[in-house]
């Protein structure tokens, strides 16, 4: 058989595809000439040797994998056969082609360990249903051809994994008709989304596949540009390598898609700072790294190159200790309705297992990767991340885990961190009664919130200032507002925010920018100042100066100071949110402060500034199948200068709260309080059109 091009290609595949041995036999043709030519080893599992199950199996059994251990044994096998026949919708991608390809994955991981026919039969199945899906995926370019974001990709890898796993257990009939797929849709589709990636200019314009069903609609013009620098670009990479390493000496394409896998890998580590920092956040962190350690593990297992060095991978798990954080109690016993999200709704919090969650990270925090990293790196770190923090929620881990592992906890030389991405974390530790102080300073990114300088701390066991989960990913839901600076613990000028977009091309970077200028750590101590003066400006064209500097005074005294300075009188609104999602959180203001109260802690707030200041308390303005978000918030009057200190403590429930002492100076005030065996004195200087000076004595 001549083979002139891609396009002969493709209508020969396509005339074979019903024709097992002939395709079987063209598969093994071998490759075509590329552009880096690798010799064939001996065969290795993507994922996983055959070897290693009693391990894996033995791993399923541990505690620590109880959340995946039930995800694969809690298989309804019955009523998914059932689906999948009788219920499964050829126009929806978003849900119902998602939970076939994760049916696929699962059922086909389940039945290797266990070998339960009922796992293979339902595996087989679901293969095949995602073999009846005209497309992968519900992007087209040009209207015409399948670009693959994540279902595409994802559905890649489930089927490389899947046909990795069954082996000869995959009838031939089948597996010609998934390696069709893969070779002809998952593939091209992943390979067409990478080059318009790195070649925007080339792109006929991407779209939504009109036959979907999908409702939300953004304008994708320039989402090759967009995504090319998010987590959207890393599931594509990850299903190209996996398919080339699948088909790598059988298909005359593998060794092209190989190339433009691992070029849009080393193109994407840039997206991870020298530390291993991630700018969107700690949910989508989880998700991408770990599909990049996939990718990357594939290659070297069964191809000798070795790219797991691409970014710092200790660092990333480094990363991902800083934004973890715990909360005392259990889930939430009714989590807030998903409807509104068409989808796509963030569920409220419902883990002991909290996170540092800027951007639009969910509640949880997934470590997977962390399992991994240790083997790998051979890190005590990241084996103790991967056995004590957050969760593991990916299958991987049941392989990548190795309880015996040397571990080694945490200690004190990270309780203070400055990101390389400016996102401050200050801690006294891990457990859930420790407390936790984070700050979001940095540049934009996608996923991001309109929250320059805005916190979460949390004390005692609660979240105490709180950045709301669970925000709208489009402007015409009513959500959309947790995005805005409004619904974050931030300040307003004339109530209003620093600059973000509409949301027209959907939850892409804005142009705001906020940047660490002061940054301290001692012991007991922590001081940072942020200037956010050019993300305000940019909507406020009086603005001259916006800073917020807070000091920590550990384990429960938290200072801030916000100063604004404007060429116009304007008001300044200082917001702290409350954590509300069990309807167990409250605020009341009095006087010159307010008190926020959780079932475990309390905070109290005193207030003090240059001018004359008011203290209240409201609600966010959302429908109540949304929530009730409270929030407290201090008013500066009308002014050009503005200088709000904000004197917290933290208390558990019906405990005494620290004493603070607060003396006020010709240029700014010195505040005392109880620490340990002796106090601590901070002396705050306010300098016209500058961040305030800092001393700490004591």
């Amino acid at each position: 058989m001549k083979i002139n091009n891609r396009r002969d290609f493709l209508k020969s595949a396509g005339l074979l595809a019903a024709s097992a041995p002939v395709l079987a036999a063209f598969f093994e043709a071998g490759p075509a000439t590329g552009e880096v030519r690798v010799p064939p080893l001996s065969r290795r599992g993507l994922l996983f040797d055959a070897e290693e199950i009693p391990r894996i199996r033995a791993n399923l059994e541990t505690p620590r994998l109880s959340q995946i251990r039930a995800m694969l044994r809690d298989i309804d096998v019955s009523s998914e056969s059932r689906w999948l026949r009788e219920e499964l919708r050829l126009t929806n991608h978003v849900t119902d082609f998602n939970r076939a390809r994760q049916l696929v994955q699962n059922t086909a991981f389940a039945h290797v360990v266990w070998e339960d026919p009922a796992h293979l039969e339902l595996a087989l199945l679901a293969l095949a249903r995602l073999c009846d899906y005209k497309r992968w995926d519900y992007f087209l370019e040009g209207g015409q051809h399948t670009i693959g974001l994540q279902r595409a990709p994802e559905a890649t890898i489930a089927s490389c994994y899947a046909l990795d796993w069954l082996g000869d257990k995959v009838p031939s009939e089948l597996r010609t008709r998934v390696e069709h797929k893969i070779a002809n849709e998952g593939a091209p589709a992943c390979y067409r989304t990478l080059y318009g990636m790195k070649h925007p200019d080339r792109v006929r314009g991407w779209g939504f596949d009109p036959e979907d069903d999908y409702q939300l609609r953004f304008d994708l013009s320039r989402w090759p540009l967009i995504l090319n620098g998010t987590n959207l670009k890393i599931i594509p990479t990850c299903g190209l390598g996996l398919a080339a390493v699948w088909f790598h000496g059988r298909h005359p394409n593998a060794e092209k898609w190989l190339n433009l896998s691992r070029q849009s890998a080393r193109a994407f580590s840039t997206m991870y700072g020298e530390d291993g920092s991630f700018d969107e956040g700690a949910s989508y962190w989880g998700y991408t790294t770990s599909h990049l350690a996939m990718v990357v593990e594939a290659v070297n297992r069964c191809l000798g190159i070795d790219d797991r060095k691409l970014i710092n991978f200790p660092g990333t798990v480094r990363y991902a200790l800083a934004l973890a954080m715990s909360r005392a109690g259990g889930p939430l016993a009714e989590p807030k309705p998903s409807t509104s999200q068409s989808g796509f709704h963030k569920p409220s919090y419902e883990s002991i297992a909290d996170v540092i969650n800027f951007c639009d990270a969910g509640s949880g925090l997934d470590v997977t990767v962390a399992a991994w990293v240790g083997q790998m790196a051979e890190d005590p770190i990241a084996n103790h991340v991967a056995q004590h923090i957050g969760s593991l929620s990916l299958l991987q881990a049941a392989v990548w885990l190795r309880p015996e592992a040397p571990q080694s906890p945490p200690g004190p030389e990270l309780h203070d961190v400055r990101l390389g991405n400016d996102w401050v974390i200050s801690r006294t530790g891990w457990d859930p009664w420790d407390t936790v102080l984070a700050l979001r300073s940095g540049g934009p990114s996608n996923h991001e919130h309109a929250d320059r300088n805005s916190l979460i701390f949390k004390s005692y066991g609660e979240r105490l200032f709180h950045d709301p989960f669970g925000a709208g990913f489009s402007p015409t839901l009513a959500r959309w507002l947790l995005r805005q600076t409004e619904a974050h613990s931030a300040v307003l000028i004339n109530g209003q925010g620093h600059q973000y977009h509409d949301g027209r091309e959907g939850t892409n970077a804005s142009w705001a920018t906020a940047s660490v200028s002061d940054y301290r750590a001692g012991p007991g101590w922590m001081t940072v100042t942020s200037d956010a003066t050019e993300a305000y400006a940019l909507v406020l064209p009086d603005i001259v100066l916006v800073t917020r500097t807070l000091i920590f005074l550990k384990p429960d005294v938290l200072l801030l100071v916000d100063r604004v300075e404007l060429t116009t009188p304007a008001s300044v609104q200082a917001r702290f949110q409350v954590f509300n999602d069990d309807g167990d959180g409250s605020v009341v203001s009095e006087g010159q402060g307010f008190t926020i109260k959780r079932p475990n802690a309390t905070l109290a707030a005193v207030v003090h500034g240059m001018g004359d200041m008011m203290v209240a308390t409201g609600f966010l303005a959302l429908p109540a199948i949304e929530g009730v978000f409270p929030y407290a918030e201090i008013t500066s009057v009308p002014a050009r200068s503005h200088t709000i200190l904000t004197v917290c403590t933290a208390a558990p429930l019906d405990g005494a709260h620290r004493m603070v002492a607060i003396k006020r100076l010709d240029a700014g005030w010195f505040i005392e309080c109880s620490h340990g065996r002796s106090p601590l004195g901070v002396t705050i200087t306010t300098v016209a059109e500058s961040a305030p000076r800092i001393a700490i004595s004591g």
